[in-house]
């Protein structure tokens, strides 16, 4: 049999780690239908065929599971209605965990081909083959459905046994099928998976819920000439059989398990680390960051320990990927149009970085404190840029990430219920609604508020370490991290600091508004005075005099966080007198239109806002290239917003052929719906809150996928820019 490596160990090269004792039953999760709290669940393995033509995919799941108590009735799972079941079974497991299962694929046939069949290990001790068990799907919110399982009657406690289930998925809203006409090379179909936050239980039924972790193994069947990949240790290509092999061997929550397939070559950037990319952007994404992401794991490491996932690999996606990025194990999946702004695509890799320590090994127990991933992931990328770029660069983009948040307090309010920290999840509520960037920035406030308590980073950096080490493949609440700070710094219990007047812990979690506290960014005064010297220049009369003053400024030389800040306040104060926005295109215009996508689209939404008609021909040129929802939706608002609907319509008919049904029906929304006719141009999301955190996040106002109407103008479809 020819095995040829695709960028991991072979599974079964070694024997799995011991897994650790039995866990509490996991919290209560109000975005999850499963009956998590009364199994364990052990292990998942999938059989997936991918079928793009028909733009589905066939899968065999088969679950590991024990019962915490006697004979329990049913297993409810977390599924979609883009589910078609096919069989559920039940079969008696061994007591050794991850029994390995084969699957076969059927052939193709005058019909549709029925999914994967599971193949057990036969021999003395094995048991007997399964049994069929009653199923049914249940509505349960407009983002999935239950699927109850009839369990045997006489199932023991703590005995483990396995439920297969075999399905069909089609339209799934985790599941992005692409033409090759969507992709750089044209060549191939793409598919990729994006299950955060409850997307994965229309990709397989699962207890969706980051309160659940377990190993996942999976055998992938693709057409012939498609590289497949997944958030895996461990993975194989068996040419013989035409099928791919992957392995987890730790841990993870139903939305990390992610797989993509297509046109993608590999070049190696580092000794752990390789790139994947369509072969016409491979050579651009090594020269971006070779030799630089070991510098960036080796940092972290030095902070938080060691990197516990074996390899560091990047998946550029194409424009059509929802989000900047996406933290999945082993695998962060990045959209490819980042690539041309060079420090976003720095901060964006070094946060997914971040969250192999923060979120994927110690994860949120809950959606309702997504902080606890996001802001301390965000504390962490800040750490890394200090040790690798220094604290002035750090500072300056502390600065551009703080200034938008603002800028969302007050479209907001401040009495918002999405700006706390814990935020209350109703039931039916989408958990990626929540995605904000309060969840990143005022996360990130009250960490780093943590860390000055203890009077010294490198202090603090060691009580992270040693809570990853405590919490490392489990999910946790606020109460573990802050009863962890506290028992790590006696002297600060002693001295009550988690109840000092106005800096309370439970007011840092529960308060609407603003952070309580936040950061000195004095040591970036050098990047960030020149902005707002240039920025009061431009506010300032006569108007003759401040264009010269400013003209003499030289922006060309400044950081892209520096240029993207001074076009940010720039935006705040649209609309502007026209002499001034005259002024600035003639000062501007021309410099601005050859640097990256980050600057040109805040510049193009200067000129929407404050309706230049001069320079439309760059917002018809920019909207034609751009293929990313981040990169098109804040400017169909914007467009949408004001006097310049037609022209929108006009420029979208020409391009939607070029866009992903899913943007294509977003955008179409936005222009039948607009943004009501009462919406001032000023108070439109600006390309930050479109790529703050862009659904990841990555990433995206909040992470909507698939093709939700945009309610208003303060809309939080696209805010996070990294998820």
């Amino acid at each position: 049999m020819a095995a040829q490596c695709c960028c991991r160990k072979a599974p079964g090269a070694e024997a799995a780690p011991a897994r650790p004792p039995p866990e509490p039953p996991p919290a209560l999760d109000v975005a999850s239908a499963s009956s998590a709290q009364l199994f364990r669940l052990r292990h998942l393995q999938l059989g997936l065929e991918l079928r793009p033509e028909a733009r589905e995919l066939a899968g065999c799941l088969v679950l590991e599971l024990c019962a915490l108590r006697p004979a329990p009735r049913a297993l409810v799972l977390d599924a979609h209605p883009a589910l078609r079941l096919h069989s559920a079974a039940f079969r008696r497991a061994p007591a050794a965990a991850e029994t390995s299962c084969a699957f076969a694929f059927p052939a193709p046939g005058p019909g549709p081909p029925p999914p994967p069949l599971p193949a057990f290990p036969e021999g003395p001790g094995t048991e007997p083959a399964s049994c069929p068990l009653a199923f049914r799907l249940d509505p349960f919110t407009d983002y999935g459905s239950s699927l109850t399982v009839t369990l045997p009657p006489e199932l023991q406690a703590h005995h483990p046994f396995q439920v297969i289930l075999r399905y069909t998925s089609t339209d799934a809203p985790a599941i992005w099928w692409l033409d090759p006409e969507l992709t750089y090379g044209n060549a191939k179909p793409f598919v990729f998976t994006q299950g955060h936050s409850v997307c994965n239980r229309s990709f397989f039924p699962c207890f969706d819920t980051p309160a659940v972790k377990c190993t996942y193994s999976a055998v992938v069947k693709a057409p012939s000439g498609v590289q497949v990949l997944m958030s895996a240790t461990q993975s194989v290509y068996l040419e013989e059989e035409g099928v791919y092999r992957f392995h987890m061997e730790h841990p993870v929550p139903a939305y990390l398990v992610a797989l993509v397939a297509g046109d993608l070559k590999p070049a190696d950037i580092g000794p752990r680390s390789r790139v994947w990319a369509e072969p016409c952007l491979l050579p651009t994404a090594t020269s971006k960051l070779s030799g630089v992401v070991e510098q960036w794991l080796s940092a972290a490491e030095r902070l938080y320990g060691p990197y516990m996932w074996g390899r560091y690999d990047i998946v550029f996606l194409p424009p059509s990927f929802p989000i900047v990025a996406m933290e999945n194990p082993c695998l962060t999946f990045i959209i490819s149009s980042i690539l041309e702004s060079d420090e976003f695509l720095v901060i964006d890799v070094i946060h997914e970085v971040a969250h192999s320590w923060f979120g994927n090994a110690v994860t949120n127990a809950t959606w309702e404190e997504m902080w606890l991933s996001e802001g301390l992931a965000t504390y962490a990328q800040r750490r890394i840029t200090t040790e690798t770029y220094g604290a002035a660069f750090t500072c300056l983009e502390t600065a551009f990430r703080l200034d938008a948040l603002h800028r969302q307090m007050r479209l907001l309010g401040e009495d918002s219920p999405v700006s706390k920290l814990q935020v209350k999840l109703e039931p039916g509520v989408n958990p990626s609604h929540l995605m904000n960037l309060f969840t990143y920035e005022k996360g990130y406030c009250f960490v780093y508020y943590l860390s000055q308590l203890c009077g010294d980073p490198q202090r603090f950096d060691d009580f992270l370490r040693a809570y990853v080490e405590k919490y490392k493949f489990t999910s946790v609440v606020a109460q573990d991290l802050l009863d962890s700070f506290l028992s790590f710094f006696p002297e600060l219990k002693e001295q009550s600091v988690d109840c000092r007047a106005g800096l309370e812990f439970e007011r840092w979690l529960n308060a609407t508004g603003p952070p309580l506290a936040e950061p000195d960014l004095s040591q970036g005064s050098s990047l960030t005075r020149p902005v707002e010297a240039l920025f009061q220049l431009w506010t300032a009369e006569p108007l003759d005099q401040a264009a010269a003053s400013a003209s003499a400024i030289d922006i060309s030389k400044w950081r892209t966080f520096q240029t993207a800040l001074f076009l940010d306040r720039l935006l705040d104060g649209s609309p502007l007198p026209q002499e001034v926005v005259m002024s600035l295109s003639k000062c501007y215009s021309s410099l601005l239109d050859s640097m990256n996508a980050e600057i040109r689209i805040r510049w193009l939404q200067i000129v929407v806002r404050n309706d230049y008609y001069p320079d439309l021909h760059r917002v018809r040129r920019f909207l034609e290239s751009q293929m990313s929802r981040m990169y098109t939706i804040p400017l169909y608002e914007d467009l949408c917003t004001g006097a310049l609907k037609s022209f929108a319509l006009e420029v979208f008919y020409q391009t939607q052929g070029r866009l992903h049904p899913n943007l294509r029906r977003t955008i179409q929304q936005i222009l039948s719906q607009g943004l009501g006719p009462s919406a001032e141009a000023s108070t439109a999301p600006n390309a930050e809150l479109a790529r703050a955190g862009a659904e990841a996040g990555s990433d995206s106002a909040a992470l909507l996928l698939g093709d939700e109407a945009p309610s208003s103008t303060i809309s939080l479809r696209d805010v996070n820019v990294s998820a």
